[in-house]
């Protein structure tokens, strides 16, 4: 299988962060209907250094851990999910991590 981690910044544009209720509302809207099978989503706290600024940022995160057999079928699905947070808050990327793991339900 593949793992695939998306992390997702809450900062908004230095003005506010992603809420806990609209987070749950994206994951129901966005994620979910494209992977029903199964996900996990734990907290982080990530830094990056903004690609417009310059300047080392800080902010929390949603770290979305997918485990997938087919990545050909899953890669339009994760773009879209990734496209549809930047759009939705206001985000400059969605990191996407993949690589092969060893795993049995």
């Amino acid at each position: 299988m593949v793992q695939v981690d998306l992390y997702f910044g809450r900062d908004i544009a230095g003005k506010a962060e992603v809420s806990d209720t609209q987070w749950a509302r994206f994951v129901d809207d966005e994620v979910t209907p494209r992977f029903p099978a199964g996900l996990t989503v734990t907290d982080a706290r990530g830094q990056y250094r903004d690609t417009q600024t310059g300047q080392i940022a800080r902010e929390h995160s949603k770290r979305l851990t997918l485990l997938l057999d087919d990545m050909a079928a899953a890669r339009p699905r994760l773009e879209a999910i990734a496209e549809a947070y930047k759009a939705r808050f206001q985000q400059q990327s969605v990191l996407r991590v993949e690589g092969p793991v060893c795993a049995a339900f």
